[in-house]
C-alpha cells in the first residue's frame, strides 16, 4: 500500500461542501464533494452520543493548538477520496462550523461557530491537518482500517463486518436499522439491547435471519439491491414477540428472541392467558430469574430450571433435618421418609445432613411454597430419583 503525507490541507478545505445527515448521524461529504467522509465501512457518527463531550474536545483542541492526530484518506482515484481514519474528528469539526452544536467560552457562555469572534473562526478554519493519502487494493485498505481502529473507541464486531462487506446491502441495511431517527427504534428497543448508531439493531436482524452466521450471510448478500428478506424475517420475529406477549417487561430486552422464534413460533398461544401467567410469575416471590419466565411459558411451563426457583436456605434445612432426625431416632427408622418404605439396610439408616437434600413436599409447580412447612429432607439418591420423574 502506498502512502503520501499531506500537510497543506486546512480545516476550511476539508469542510468546504460539508454535508451532514441528521437522520442517519452521518457526515457525508467534504473537500467540495471530492471527499466521502463516511464510506460504508465506517461506523456512524458517535462523538455526540456522550452528551457531546468528545466533539467539544475536538474544537477546544483546535483553539488551543493541540494536535488532533493523524488522519488517513483512501485515494479511490484522482477525483475521489474516502476517510479511512478520522471521520469522527472531521465530522465534529464540520458539525461545529455548520452550527450543529456549541462550545463554552472562557466565561462559561455557549458559543456557536457563527457567533464566535472572527479571530477564533479564522484560527479554526486555517488549522492545517496532518493527512496521509493511502492507495491500495480493497483488501489492503480494509485490513489497514481494522488495524488503525484498534486504538480509540473500539469498533464493535458489526462495524468491522460492515467494513469488510461494504456494498449495496450494507448501505440499505444501515439506512433501515442504523438510523436513530427510525420511528420503529422505540419498539425494537423493548426487545434488543444497544443503540442504532453502534449497529445493535442491524446486527440483531442479521443474527436472526442468518441463524447466527452473520459473516456468511453478509458475504452472500453483499451486492443485493434490496434487503427485503432481512426486513421480512426481522419484522416477523418482532411481530411474533409482541403478539404472544402483550405486556412489555424490562426483562424481555436482550433475550435470545431469534432462537425462541425458531423453536416456538409454530405453536399457538392465547395472549390473554400468557399475560396472566406472566403476571402470576412476576408476583411469585420464589422466582429468582425473571428473564427465564418468557421461555418457561413458551415451552409449556415445565422447565422450572429457567426460573431458578428459590431453594431452601441453610437455616430451614438444618431445622427440618433436626426435627426429622429426632422423630426418626425415636421410631428407629431412617430420617429419609422414602428410605423407610424400602426393605434394605437403609430402612433404618440415619443420614448426615451433608448426605441429604431439601425437597418440596408439594412441588413448587403445583403451588407449593418454599417454606419450612413444605420442606422435607431426602437422601440424595431419593431426591435425585424424584427429580427425574
Amino acid at each position: 500500500m502506498k502512502t503520501t503525507l499531506k500537510t497543506n490541507i486546512t480545516v476550511k478545505d476539508i469542510c468546504r461542501g460539508f454535508v451532514y445527515n441528521e437522520l442517519e448521524g452521518k457526515g457525508l461529504f467534504g473537500l467540495s464533494g471530492k471527499l466521502t467522509i463516511q464510506p460504508e465501512y465506517q461506523r456512524n457518527y458517535i462523538y455526540a452520543s456522550d452528551g457531546g463531550k468528545r466533539e467539544v474536545a475536538v474544537i477546544e483542541s483546535l483553539l488551543k493548538d493541540y494536535p488532533i492526530g493523524l488522519i488517513y484518506f483512501n485515494k479511490v482515484d484522482d477525483n475521489r477520496l474516502e476517510v479511512l481514519d478520522g471521520q469522527q474528528r472531521i465530522t465534529s469539526v464540520g458539525r461545529f462550523i455548520t452550527d450543529k452544536f456549541a462550545i463554552k467560552d472562557e466565561n462559561g457562555m455557549e458559543q456557536y461557530f457563527g457567533g464566535m469572534a472572527k479571530d477564533k473562526q479564522t484560527k479554526i478554519l486555517e488549522t492545517k491537518l496532518l493527512i496521509y493519502e493511502c492507495e491500495g487494493t480493497e483488501s489492503q485498505i480494509k485490513e489497514w482500517f481494522k488495524t488503525i481502529n484498534i486504538a480509540g473507541v473500539p469498533l464493535v464486531p458489526q462495524e468491522l463486518l460492515n467494513a469488510i462487506y461494504s456494498g449495496t446491502f450494507v448501505t440499505l441495511g444501515k439506512e433501515e436499522f442504523s438510523n436513530s431517527q427510525n420511528a420503529n427504534i422505540q419498539k425494537w428497543s423493548a426487545y434488543i439491547k444497544g443503540s442504532a448508531n453502534r449497529q445493535a439493531f442491524f446486527e440483531r436482524a442479521l443474527d436472526w435471519a442468518s441463524k447466527g452466521n452473520i459473516d456468511h450471510y453478509m458475504s452472500i448478500h453483499r451486492y443485493d439491491k434490496n434487503i427485503n428478506e432481512l426486513k421480512k424475517y426481522f419484522n416477523s420475529v418482532i411481530d411474533w414477540i409482541s403478539g404472544v406477549f402483550t405486556d412489555v417487561e424490562s426483562e424481555m430486552c436482550g433475550l435470545e428472541w431469534g432462537r425462541l422464534y425458531e423453536a416456538y413460533h409454530k405453536k399457538s398461544y392465547n395472549p390473554k392467558k400468557v399475560s396472566e401467567e406472566v403476571q402470576k410469575l412476576y408476583g411469585d416471590p420464589y422466582v429468582k430469574n425473571r428473564k427465564g419466565i418468557f421461555e418457561f411459558i413458551l415451552g409449556g411451563s415445565t422447565d422450572t430450571k429457567l426460573l431458578e426457583v428459590r431453594v431452601f436456605d441453610d437455616a430451614t434445612k438444618k431445622s427440618v433435618y433436626k426435627e426429622q432426625t429426632i422423630k426418626a431416632e425415636k421410631k428407629k427408622e431412617s430420617n429419609c421418609p422414602n428410605c423407610t418404605l424400602g426393605h434394605d439396610a437403609n430402612k433404618e439408616k440415619i443420614w448426615s445432613l451433608i448426605d441429604m437434600d431439601a425437597d418440596h413436599v408439594t412441588a413448587w409447580s403445583k403451588s407449593g411454597a418454599t417454606s419450612a412447612k413444605n420442606c422435607q429432607m431426602l437422601c440424595k439418591t431419593h431426591n435425585r430419583a424424584k427429580g427425574n420423574r
